[in-house]
């Protein structure tokens, strides 16, 4: 088994030394510190869940209940409006048991760096390491939370799709089995889930033993299953990788063809067809239409370097920007950080900073001589330079620092607008007056 201890946040040295072979599974011992993330963490991200559910607020996290193999939908609706627990984990596995009605049960959250700011920036902290040390998950990465004290996995055994990390938070431990997939359609004769009584399969596993901060990666296609006896709480990073040609056919090749279109009425490309000849048949019509076809995609062939170019650029800044992660609709943490930037209060003497683990990125305007900038993933029309925002104020605000606002008005209205995206934080030093007060 592989196993090994690491520094925090990861270096350059751990990506490159440590962590050469991403094939196989890796347990890495206690590199995740209880301050960058643990199980009240997700609790409290999962309070959150209800909390939008009681204001009628839509969200991308999502919760599921499961009690053994079977997801109860229907214990859903209870769980994110009864009364809430008091004590922590403490008094969070009775209240499951009690709202369940089973000894055994597990919750399974969806985005949830999307409702948990603290997980957002601890784990993006892993995350930023990651990017700079092994490179950037075109799809972004996302947490999902696994809690209870399950027998098994509510997925039974099965196969997963990303690499991925499963960071333990505890706070009791967890024993996981994994399988490559040779070896386990062997074993079973298939690729399918394997659910019910497994026992005999373990024995065959890969077993790693998960304590609070361990971070165990899995690569691709490896076969696994978790088991534990005692509430603990887990979140997996999958990291997606989407299929180039998956890119291609979904954004780019559909733009450039989008492209090809004609423009109104007068472009030769809208011109009506001919009246078919009926002594021709559809033939003829079939004819004409394959090679009007094979033009427009020579001509499309030549645009696509440009369009990859544009749509990777826009993607890079737009990851970057985000932390990493999947940029989503409904991102409640990013709609509330949104909410709490008062406009008003960006005036001369107040303070800046980022919020973890956003950063502030640019990407090339069509006429290459400016930038836009992005934050969080959005692009709010702040172009970089001038006597607005430049690269210092930037690489400062990158690096961590908090900032005085100076006296410069186009800087300021930059402030404000980079604040709608939700990754600013702005105070006020107490000794600083209100110019009505």
């Amino acid at each position: 088994m592989n196993t090994t201890a690491c520094p925090w946040p990861p270096d350059q040295s751990f990506w490159t030394g440590t962590f050469p072979d991403r094939t196989t599974p890796f347990l890495f011992k206690g590199i995740i510190p209880a301050t960058a993330a643990g199980p009240d963490d997700v609790l409290t991200g999962f309070e959150t869940i209800r909390r939008a559910r009681t204001a009628g607020t839509r969200v991308k996290a999502h919760a599921r209940v499961y009690v053994g193999e079977d997801r109860r939908d229907d214990l859903l609706p209870q769980a994110l409006t009864a009364p809430s627990w008091s004590g922590g984990v403490d008094g969070f596995v009775p209240w499951m048991q009690d709202l369940a009605g089973a000894e055994r049960f597990s919750l399974v959250i969806n985005n949830l760096e999307t409702v948990s700011p603290a997980l957002a920036a601890g784990l993006g902290t892993f995350l930023k390491s990651l990017i700079e040390g092994w490179g950037l998950p075109l799809g972004g990465a996302e947490q999902v939370a696994f809690a209870g004290n399950y027998a098994g996995t509510a997925f039974g055994i099965h196969e997963g799709y990303e690499d991925a990390f499963l960071i333990h938070l505890g706070p009791n431990a967890k024993n996981f089995y994994c399988w490559p997939a040779e070896q386990y359609e062997k074993l079973t004769g298939g690729k399918q889930p394997t659910y019910g009584d497994y026992r005999a399969l373990l024995e065959e596993a890969e077993h790693f033993l998960l304590e609070p901060g361990d971070a165990l990666f899995l690569p691709r296609r490896v076969f696994h299953v978790g088991t534990q006896d005692t509430f603990s709480v887990s979140v997996a990073m999958p990291l997606y990788t989407y299929p180039y040609a998956q890119l291609l056919q979904s954004r780019i090749i559909p733009d450039v063809l989008a492209g090809l279109a004609g423009n109104g009425p007068d472009d030769p490309l809208n011109e009506p067809s001919a009246m078919a000849d009926t002594t021709a048949g559809p033939g003829a019509v079939a004819d004409r239409l394959a090679n009007v076809g094979s033009k427009l995609l020579t001509v499309a062939a030549g645009r696509v370097r440009e369009a990859a170019r544009q749509h990777a650029e826009q993607r890079w800044a737009t990851l970057l920007s985000n932390g990493g992660w999947e940029l989503v609709q409904d991102d409640l943490a990013r709609k509330e950080a949104a909410d709490a930037f008062d406009p008003e209060k960006v005036t001369p003497g107040a303070e800046i900073r980022l919020i973890a683990p956003y950063q502030v990125t640019t990407l090339p305007d069509d006429d290459k001589d400016s930038s836009q900038v992005l934050l969080r993933g959005h692009q709010v029309g702040v172009v970089l330079g001038g006597a607005g925002l430049d690269r210092h104020t930037v690489a400062a605000l990158n690096h961590g620092d908090t900032l005085v606002l100076p006296d410069n008005a186009e800087l300021l209205d930059a402030v404000r607008a980079l604040g709608t995206t939700g990754g600013l934080h702005l105070t006020r030093p107490a000794d600083t007056k209100d110019a009505d007060a």
